[in-house]
């Protein structure tokens, strides 16, 4: 069996031209008056060599035939507008950063239960790079498994910048930025519900601004204090666990594994697939005479591509609805999609050979968290996620809104918050999960006086700090209500929502009698079987006073807000807006 180095194999095979034969030249990066970018960053050994054909010349260059390699997006435009983006924001530096498609990398562990030889893991271990989990300090408990022992599954996909090596300069361009740390321009969480029967993936616009927690970097011990910022810096703060905890301060979903792709690899795994059908409205051509564009050069209609033509499309910005991130987003979604449909239905992937491709070219362009670091783990990941119909998969943008001069944005007040807090529920954001039956809720069988109830302080936030007292505060107002049995645990714990968990049926009474004195809500009561008896975690939520802050039994949401602009898995017909300033 033949287990020899994809990497080298590469490396000898594919000889990518220089930048002079790419006619580069470095005027065409230099800074438009932009912040400069952070300088320092070292990559791991063995970067990932791109695909034959896969560098990229310079934008403004000679116009390309139809489906040829084409123009880098973003460093160096000359924008027509003053360096403006529609609505007066600024135009940011960073287009070409969207080619390190994520979704290529949940691709890889859908189809990995298609079952490759357990003889190859360890070589394909050897091509995954590792790093920790999380660097925001305690961060978010896991919530506790459901009833029937089942427990959501997040994970965080990231596209990385990072020029860590030749190749990736050749094929990113910007040479200048060598040797500055990476940054975490596609940012995707996919929410795989408990029971695995659906699938919701929210994006994030890259200059979206939060707050970033202290990060602490795992290799050079450098103290990253807390900021605020566009969040696709985070990963500049220590690395990918940095954004991770970002993520959890942002949304409050405890987030169990990330995994970063670096954009090197985008054409070869996009070669391994085959092809994914995509769409647009009318013909299109990403380029223009200022030097914008990704190349994407296609006509109207429904197209497969592959390698650069499919880096072209996941990069695209100018040519699509508004020329905004957003639009972007929206294209990747399709693709995702799209891919996944065909994954799933393409019976050549279970030819070993091209099982082998998409395997080897992911495994190379992978980092991965500590607690996903093998191709085992991989494996039976993707057994998870290949029980979800595609009907059941929904892609959405986090709802969003400009900040003060639309220079950049922020999350929309109420359908953000509504957004995260579906995940934090494990509803699923198509609105399709099966209604419960209403049922007459159980009588409380324990006097009061008499029923034990741990108290625990969840407001252990790595950005605001805890809030010292409260599980003393809301043990002595159940006292007050008649629960004196009520104690307290002094360990502090991190938690967005307020929750009352028990540990079996027979206990629901008696929980929802004590949510009810306390006006909690009946989505704060949970039955885990990991429960050993009952217990409230005061959350973020109630970092305050004795009266809980919501009022009465409120229904959470159930379906994504319109402003997410979802997006289903099965939805065959959707087709991108071609921007009329981008058409032929």
């Amino acid at each position: 069996m033949r287990q020899s180095s994809v990497r080298g194999d590469r490396s000898r095979r594919r000889r990518q031209p220089d930048a002079q034969q790419l006619g580069w030249d470095d005027s065409m990066y230099e800074d438009k008056g932009l912040p400069p970018d952070a300088p320092g960053w070292t990559p791991p050994e063995g970067g990932v060599v791109p695909a034959e054909g896969s560098a990229v010349p310079a934008e403004g260059s000679a116009v390309p035939a139809e489906g040829s390699a084409v123009p880098a997006e973003g460093d160096g435009e000359a924008p027509a507008d003053g360096g403006r983006r529609k609505g007066g924001r600024p135009r940011r530096r960073k287009g070409r950063k969207v080619l390190r498609w994520t979704a290529l990398t949940l691709a890889v562990v859908i189809v990995g239960g298609a079952g490759a030889g357990y003889w190859y893991y360890e070589h394909l271990n050897a091509n995954l790079r590792k790093a920790p989990r999380s660097l925001g300090g305690g961060g978010l408990k896991k919530p506790d498994p459901n009833a029937f022992g089942q427990s959501p599954l997040n994970i965080l996909l990231l596209g990385s910048d990072g020029r860590n090596s030749k190749e990736n300069i050749k094929l990113g361009g910007a040479r200048q930025d060598a040797d500055r740390k990476p940054l975490a321009d596609v940012q995707m969480l996919v929410h795989v519900s408990a029971d695995r029967s659906s699938m919701s993936v929210i994006s994030i616009p890259r200059d979206t601004r939060v707050t970033i927690p202290q990060c602490t970097d795992p290799k050079t011990h450098e103290v990253f204090p807390q900021t605020t910022a566009a969040i696709n810096e985070s990963l500049q703060h220590g690395g990918p666990g940095c954004t991770l905890a970002t993520w959890q301060e942002l949304t409050g979903v405890y987030i169990d594994h990330f995994m970063m792709v670096d954009f090197s690899g985008v054409v070869d795994m996009a070669d391994a697939i085959g092809g994914v059908p995509v769409c647009v409205d009318k013909n299109v051509y990403s380029h223009d005479s200022k030097g914008h564009g990704s190349g994407l050069r296609m006509k109207e209609g429904t197209h497969p591509v592959k390698g650069v033509q499919a880096l072209q499309w996941l990069r695209t910005r100018y040519g699509f609805e508004d020329n905004t991130d957003i639009g972007r987003a929206k294209a990747q979604h399709m693709y995702m999609n799209s891919m996944v449909r065909q994954l799933k239905k393409d019976a050549k992937l279970t030819n070993p050979g091209e099982l082998r491709d998409l395997a080897e070219a992911a495994t190379n362009a992978l980092t991965v968290d500590d607690g996903l670091d093998t191709v085992k783990k991989l494996y039976d990941l993707g057994g998870d996620l290949s029980r979800v119909p595609t009907k059941r998969i929904t892609m959405v943008t986090m709802p969003w809104q400009y900040g003060p001069g639309e220079r950049y944005v922020m999350p929309k007040p109420g359908d953000a918050e509504e957004t995260f807090a579906m995940l934090r529920n494990d509803t699923a954001l198509d609105g399709k999960d099966k209604k419960k039956k209403p049922t007459p809720d159980p009588k409380a069988s324990t006097p009061k006086d008499q029923l034990k109830v741990v108290v625990q302080n969840g407001t252990n936030s790595t950005v605001t700090g805890p809030v010292s007292g409260r599980a003393s505060v809301i043990q002595q107002q159940l006292a007050g209500l008649g629960y004196t049995s009520a104690g307290t645990d002094s360990a502090l714990t991190t938690q967005a929502d307020t929750t009352l968990t028990y540990r079996d049926k027979g206990q629901r009474g008696d929980a929802l009698a004590l949510a009810k004195a306390l006006g909690l809500p009946k989505d704060a009561v949970r039955e885990s079987s990991s429960a050993t008896g009952m217990r409230l975690v005061v959350g973020n939520d109630w970092r305050s006073g004795s009266a809980y802050p919501k009022s009465g039994d409120k229904k959470g949401a159930d379906k994504a807000p319109d402003s997410a602009d979802a997006l289903n898995g099965e939805d065959t017909k959707a087709c991108m807006k071609v921007n009329p300033q981008y058409t032929f």
